[in-house]
């Protein structure tokens, strides 16, 4: 999920930093990715790095780690991570968004065929 969202982000021109494995650095800059944290040495959340998007693929972080490491109108979007995370982002996204201008949002999907399909045309 990481490799399609490093891809995405990239065709679209942001910069991307990837937050992954030491076993997935070379796959992450193959990819485009600008700059890779390997989380097995880095805590990305605690490096004073702000970001103006994070999708959490696994969420391994609480929802205060990701909104620390947001710019101030950065968003924040869990897709995954065990029962607790997902209790904290559907309990607590909304009222940190309502408390600062950063956005806390988790979404569950039902993905199919067709979601996937990406053409100049619909974009």
């Amino acid at each position: 999920m990481g490799t399609f969202a490093v891809q995405i982000a990239k065709a679209f021109g942001a910069e991307v930093t990837a937050v992954c494995s030491a076993r997935n650095v070379d796959t992450a800059r193959s990819i485009g990715a600008d700059h890779v944290i390997d989380y097995t040495q880095v805590d990305f959340a605690r490096s004073g790095q702000r970001y103006d998007l994070i999708r959490a693929a696994n969420a391994h972080h609480s929802i205060f780690d990701y909104m620390r490491a947001l710019s101030q109108d950065g968003i924040y979007v869990a897709a995954g991570g065990g029962v607790v995370r997902i209790l904290q982002a559907l309990l607590l996204g909304p009222l940190l968004s309502l408390i600062g201008r950063k956005k806390m949002c988790f979404f569950v999907a039902n993905i199919n065929q067709k979601d996937l399909v990406f053409s100049e045309r619909s974009s």
